[in-house]
C-alpha cells in the first residue's frame, strides 16, 4: 500500500502522485456504496501494480473542500479584484473573503488594472489596499499587463495547494495564462464558458507552478452562505473575532446587544464602518435563508 496525492481526476480515473510518480488509479467499489468521491487534492492510500493500473483504497480526512472547482486540502486562494472594467466592488470582495475564511483557507488579495484608474481615482483603491492590509491581509496592486510579474505573487506559490477566486472580468484567466503558459486554450476556454454564465465541465488539475500546486480553474461559483451558522459569521472576518472576547454578553452577535466591544470598535474606527456593514448584511442573508431538509 502506498501513499500520495490525486492531482487530476478523469473520465472516472484519478492520477496519483507519489513521489515523482504518478499512478493512474480507480476508485474502490465501496466509495460509490459509500457515496464517497474522491477529490483531487485528496491524500489517499492506493496498491498499484503498474503506473496504469491502480486502485485506491480510503481517502484520509480532508481540512477542507470546494464544490466548484471540486478541489480538497487548499492552503490559499488568490481571489481576484480589478480596479476597474468590471470597478472595484468591495462588498463582492468581503464575500469572497467570508467564504473563503469559513473554509479556513488562506487568502491573497490581488487587485488587477490599477493602470485603468487616473490618479485622483486610484485614491479610493489605495485606500481600499491599506485598509484589509490593516486588518492584517496581503493585497496585491497591478496592472492589466503586468501579470508576467503578478505581484511577486509567484514566491507566494511554493510548497502551497492554491486557487483562484473572484469575479468575471477581472483577470482570473489571465493570471493563470501568465502563471503557467501551457494553460492558454484552456483558460480562454474557461474565461468564455463563465462569461456566459454556463457552466464548464472540463476537469481540474493541479499544476506544479512556482514550486507549489495551482488549481487550473478558477474558483467559487456560488458565493450564498449556505454553510456558515450565525454564530460563526464573526469568524470570517478576522477584526471582529479578535474582538468579540470583550463583549459583555456570550454568544453576542455584534448587531442590538449592548456593551458590544464590536461595536465600540466600529465607533472608535478601528473596524471599518464598510466592513461592519458587510458583516451585518451577511448576517441577515444568513438569518433569512430558508431552511433546506
Amino acid at each position: 500500500m502506498t501513499e500520495g496525492r490525486i492531482i487530476k481526476a478523469l473520465s472516472g480515473f484519478y492520477y496519483v502522485k507519489s513521489g515523482d510518480s504518478i499512478y493512474q488509479c480507480r476508485g474502490r467499489g465501496v466509495f460509490r456504496k459509500q457515496n464517497i468521491t474522491p477529490l483531487v487534492g485528496d491524500f489517499v492510500e492506493f496498491d498499484s501494480q503498474n503506473p496504469e493500473e491502480g486502485y485506491i483504497l480510503s481517502i484520509k480526512e480532508r481540512k477542507n473542500r470546494l464544490v466548484r472547482p471540486p478541489v480538497s486540502n487548499i492552503d490559499q486562494a488568490i481571489i481576484a479584484s480589478s480596479a476597474a472594467k468590471p470597478d472595484f466592488n468591495p462588498l463582492l470582495l468581503d464575500r469572497f473573503l467570508v467564504m473563503i475564511e469559513s473554509k479556513r483557507i488562506t487568502p491573497i488579495i490581488l487587485i488587477t488594472k490599477k493602470d485603468l484608474k487616473d490618479e485622483s481615482e486610484l485614491e479610493s483603491i489605495v485606500h481600499y489596499q491599506r485598509l484589509y492590509e490593516a486588518i492584517g491581509y496581503s493585497v496585491k496592486l497591478i496592472s492589466a499587463l503586468q501579470f508576467e510579474e503578478s505581484g511577486g505573487l509567484i514566491h507566494d506559490l511554493a510548497n502551497r495547494v492554491s486557487v483562484i477566486a473572484g469575479q468575471s472580468g477581472v483577470g482570473k484567466s489571465s493570471l493563470l495564462n501568465a502563471l503557467n503558459t501551457s494553460l492558454t486554450l484552456k483558460t480562454d476556454e474557461i474565461s468564455t464558458s463563465l462569461g456566459r454564465g454556463k457552466h464548464t465541465t472540463r476537469h481540474v488539475e493541479l499544476v506544479e507552478i512556482g514550486g507549489g500546486l495551482v488549481a487550473d480553474t478558477p474558483g467559487f461559483s456560488t458565493l450564498d452562505f449556505d454553510d456558515i451558522a450565525p454564530d460563526e459569521l464573526a469568524e470570517c472576518f478576522p477584526e471582529i473575532s479578535e474582538r468579540q472576547a470583550g463583549c459583555k454578553f456570550r454568544g453576542c452577535f455584534h448587531n442590538k446587544e449592548p456593551k458590544c466591544a464590536v461595536k465600540q470598535a466600529v465607533e472608535e474606527g478601528k473596524i471599518a464602518q464598510s466592513r461592519y456593514n458587510h458583516y451585518l448584511r451577511f448576517l441577515n442573508e444568513i438569518y433569512s435563508r430558508k431552511p433546506r431538509y
